[in-house]
């Protein structure tokens, strides 16, 4: 036995079991935030709005009532660049625009038809800026869904190992 690192790794085990609470203690959910980019309310609500269009509340629940708007508005802030999160922000705008043009009114005041129509052609469009806001959005919105706790426990069955054995199968020639 070498008691050189015999030493060194309790050395390390006790300071690691010391430091270890108050470094997990230190976590609240003001520090986990991420103060450089951030939504408005209102564009908060709208982009609640848009989610609810994109996996709409049926037999389950819809992207809304899940706060996949929230899971959108984390991932965009803690996994994507600059670009993106500009793109992101720019994008409120530019759904309340295009609902202003088509129906002279705001996005959440369009009915669900109106919603998906203004979204359709959002992702159609020449403009990159929409095309764009609408992708990360849908892709954000379905991401956040899946992985949802009420999807993966109510809805997907989990199966401990990639495949069944049926050990009393004839074999077939």
């Amino acid at each position: 036995m070498q008691r050189r690192s015999a030493i060194k790794n309790l050395a390390l085990t006790i300071g690691g079991t010391i430091v270890l609470p108050s470094w997990a203690n230190a976590w609240n959910k003001q520090s986990l935030q991420n103060s450089s980019f951030n939504i408005s309310s209102s564009q908060e609500n709208l982009l609640a709005e848009i989610v609810e269009t994109i996996i709409p509340k049926t037999d389950t629940p819809g992207a809304k009532e899940l706060n996949i708007h929230q899971f959108t508005t984390k991932m965009v802030a803690d996994c994507y660049d600059k670009k993106s999160q500009e793109t992101f922000a720019k994008g409120f705008d530019l759904v309340d625009n295009a609902a202003k043009k088509d129906f002279s009114k705001i996005f959440i005041e369009c009915d669900g038809k109106q919603k998906l129509t203004i979204l359709n052609k959002m992702s159609i469009s020449e403009n990159v800026d929409e095309k764009s806001f609408i992708r990360l959005v849908k892709n954000l919105t379905i991401q956040g869904y899946l992985n949802s706790e009420y999807v993966m426990t109510n809805l997907r069955v989990y199966e401990f190992a990639p495949a069944r054995y049926h050990g009393c199968v004839p074999v077939k020639k």
